[in-house]
């Protein structure tokens, strides 16, 4: 008895034939799945004479262009003398930054804007212990247990002393199980307050009066962050250790696999072609951030981060310019 058809296999025809699928050729997968040849051909030609699918091939077309337009604006932006690295530039003045980098939409490593922070000579293992050890703090555990730690993130959160994080990151080697990040920080600003007072404004970008005040990253060597954009431009300034950071830039968003929200399928720690055969004509920039180097990361870029060493980064999103843009982001869902 062949097989019946239910509204999960309608829209994966549907899907298929979207995605350029030849009709024999999903027939030819239906019938492997136990459907009879008659009905396999009656649901294909039902859909492809739905009113339905031909406005979802409409708005497919339409995609399809501005795919088109990006991808002209990434083969312009190759050309671009230096297009293929991240820049460094040394204590960038103000207009340049804006002028060059934050509204071309263009990365740049700049170094000597926070060489007066006294967390760059009191930062330590000892100091935190002695400065906050007692305060309660909230950090991300069970990542290596869960592939979706990221998004799943607001269920791995555990709180404990400061002094014992610290003490667990003293005796640890390297790992992604456990990272106190971003996401923490609604808890960990007040916790960590103290801390705040040896991070000053870097008033050549930023804006003292804003309430965002930075958010702390602080883990062990091999700490990652999965590959997604953000709905900001963000500033890292690496104040311990050393991150590895990946970035493909926002005209490659049609080539990296993009499932969920701000998220992207590909591990980015090791970056597969032959599963995602699509990334290898993305753009792909690589660089090392060490301490006391400040990194600019564009709004809609793809970024992968790891940590080499015991790191302690803050980010910042409270720019002089203008940084609402999240304001008409609808996709939080399935694309």
């Amino acid at each position: 008895m062949n097989r019946s058809f239910d509204d999960e296999w309608r829209r994966w025809i549907a899907e298929n034939l979207m995605l350029d699928g030849q009709p024999d050729s999903i027939r030819a997968v239906l019938l492997a799945n136990g459907f009879g040849e008659v009905d396999a051909t009656r649901e294909i030609e039902a859909v492809l004479a739905s009113p339905y699918f031909l406005g979802a091939n409409r708005l497919r077309n339409r995609l399809r262009k501005r795919d088109w337009m990006l991808s002209v604006y990434g083969a312009l932006n190759r050309m671009r003398a230096g297009g293929a690295t991240i820049e460094r530039r040394a204590t960038l003045s103000r207009g340049e930054f804006h002028e060059q980098y934050y509204v071309q939409n263009r990365p740049v490593i700049i170094t000597g804007m926070f060489d007066d922070w006294p967390a760059r000579s009191r930062w330590n293992f000892d100091y935190f212990r002695a400065r906050c050890g007692d305060a309660e703090v909230e950090v991300q555990f069970g990542r290596d247990t869960d592939p979706s730690y990221e998004i799943n993130q607001p269920t791995l959160r555990r709180t404990m002393r400061f002094r014992d994080y610290v003490d667990l990151i003293e005796r640890s080697g390297p790992t992604n199980d456990f990272y106190m990040t971003a996401n923490n920080t609604s808890q960990n600003r007040v916790a960590l307050a103290a801390l705040w007072d040896d991070v000053r404004p870097i008033a050549e970008y930023l804006d003292p009066a804003s309430p965002d005040t930075g958010f702390f990253w602080f883990g062990p060597a091999g700490t990652k962050t999965p590959f997604h954009h953000d709905l900001t431009n963000n500033f890292m300034a690496q104040v311990m250790g050393r991150k590895r950071v990946k970035l493909i830039p926002f005209h490659d968003t049609p080539l990296v696999y993009n499932h969920l929200h701000c998220y992207s399928q590909v591990d980015g720690s090791a970056i597969d072609t032959a599963k995602f055969p699509a990334l290898a004509d993305a753009q792909v920039l690589e660089c090392t951030l060490s301490p006391g180097e400040l990194l600019f990361l564009p709004i809609g870029w793809w970024h992968y981060v790891e940590g080499l060493d015991v790191s302690v980064t803050m980010t910042f999103i409270n720019f002089l310019a203008g940084n609402e843009f999240g304001a008409s982001y609808r996709t939080y869902h399935e694309v």
